[in-house]
């Protein structure tokens, strides 16, 4: 069994707007500096992020709530996925992020734990200023 990463980070947003970036394609695109992203906004629907590198498919999607995914990096093994999850608590005029990230292979966790923080936490910082 794998590690599990958790980071809890606040954006100064409401929860519907961190919800629609992560769940947005070109919105996302946008936070993330530009590279291919398709998203659907659909529960069951595929995601494809950093031009291709991320892949995988929405298992809950709750507006304003919560976002769980199948996840993987596209080199790692066929049918190797692992669950990320994104809890979004309101917290007076801000959102509390709070990231699960379990079943990924271990030998990956500093590098997808750092991942986080550099291609999602800080873009998005960014852009919702």
């Amino acid at each position: 069994m794998s590690k599990t990463i958790h980071q809890e980070v606040v954006f100064n947003a409401s929860p519907g707007q961190i919800y629609e970036v992560l769940t947005d394609s070109k919105q996302f695109s946008e936070v993330t500096g530009g590279a291919p992203v398709d998203i659907s906004p659909e529960t069951g629907g595929t995601f494809s992020c950093f031009g291709g590198m991320i892949l995988g498919r929405n298992i809950e999607l709750v507006p304003g709530v919560r976002i769980v995914q199948a996840w993987r990096v596209a080199n790692w093994p066929e049918g190797v996925y692992s669950i990320a999850k994104f809890e979004l608590k309101e917290q007076d005029s801000k959102t509390l992020v709070v990231f699960d990230h379990i079943g990924f292979p271990e030998d990956e966790e500093v590098h997808l734990a750092a991942g986080w923080v550099e291609n999602y936490w800080k873009p998005l910082e960014n852009y919702l200023g």
